[in-house]
């Protein structure tokens, strides 16, 4: 995770990123050589992880903010740890906050329009949540540039939080919404904001604010036509339309949950196959192994899942026509 998704990356200030929870090994009880990928650690995640004796659950927001000062069942929250934890599996925070110029990092893209829209927070700058995802480049002419640069860490030149996408000619909304919905696959329906006066079918596009999870603070001041991004707050949103820009939100963690799927379970697959290989070929030529550590290091199974039970909080009812 450090290699793909650099801690130097993340904002501090707010992400609390790292291993946040380590299990001691067992060789009496060994888990599986697996990752389980989620957005939130909830109870029904942290039962899929114990259901399918995984090693480590790779959350995507972290579930530790701040200093403890006891753990305990009585917190939701940390029943979940203590029960991971004496289940023998450990947790990774992972939020995603800017990125780094790879197809990974800057193609966290938004199939708006047949146009490729990429998005932002270790794994939002090292790579857009909101990018690869179910939305791809297609043939609109446009341009992409970073909303807050990250220029502090040598060799990721172009990692940054949030995108802006600028095109050429100006796109229908009705276009772009039919590409969301594809994105996400053809829901009943999702948020949008236009302006008092406005119809969707007249409205035109010609630039794109994009962050994933929660976007305000990242989009004030931006001058676009349309914020894109997983929620804004009421007065928020209001200032957006009264200045005339269109506001599309998913819900927080819609707008993360994708890049799971689509890029960060196969990047890490890759990533800790070679590297277990590596391990595997120092450990098992030394002498004094025990029989758990002689059979843990002759099973060369790897596996990251995503998590089936991870969603967010809210949803959308659709009403019956009587």
């Amino acid at each position: 995770m450090r290699k793909l998704y650099p801690e130097a990356l993340s904002d501090k200030s707010w992400d609390n990123t790292g291993l946040l929870l380590e299990a001691p090994f067992d060789p009496l009880r060994r888990n599986r050589n697996s990752v389980l990928l989620t957005v939130d650690l909830t109870r029904a995640v942290a039962d899929e992880a114990i259901e399918q004796n995984a090693s480590i659950v790779v959350a995507y927001h972290p579930i530790i903010f701040k200093g403890l000062k006891s753990l305990t069942l009585a917190n939701s929250q940390q029943q979940s740890l203590l029960r991971l934890a004496a289940r023998g599996i450990s947790r990774f925070g992972a939020i995603i906050d800017q990125k780094r110029p790879t197809v990974a990092s800057s193609n966290r893209v938004i199939r708006a329009s047949r146009s490729v829209c990429r998005e932002e927070t270790a794994v939002h700058v090292a790579a857009s949540p909101f990018d690869e995802w179910k939305f791809s480049a297609g043939k609109t002419a446009h341009t992409r540039q970073v909303i807050t640069p990250v220029t502090n860490v040598p060799g990721l030149e172009g990692a940054g939080m949030g995108r802006i996408v600028r095109f050429q000619t100006p796109q229908a909304l009705t276009s772009i919404i039919e590409r969301v919905g594809q994105g996400l696959g053809d829901p009943k329906g999702f948020p949008i904001a236009i302006p008092q006066g406005s119809s969707v079918d007249e409205i035109k596009v010609s630039s794109i604010g994009i962050c994933a999870g929660s976007g305000g603070s990242l989009f004030s001041g931006i001058n676009v036509d349309l914020l894109f991004t997983g929620e804004l707050s009421h007065h928020e949103a209001l200032a957006a339309i009264e200045k005339g820009q269109v506001v599309i939100t998913l819900f927080h963690s819609n707008t993360e949950r994708g890049y799971l799927h689509s890029v960060m379970k196969d990047q890490l697959l890759d990533a800790i196959r070679d590297e277990w290989e590596y391990l595997r070929a120092e450990e098992r030529g030394k002498p004094g192994l025990n029989d758990a550590e002689s059979e843990a290091l002759s099973d060369d199974s790897v596996e990251v899942e995503v998590s089936e039970r991870d969603r967010d909080p809210y949803g959308i009812i659709i009403a019956q026509e009587q």
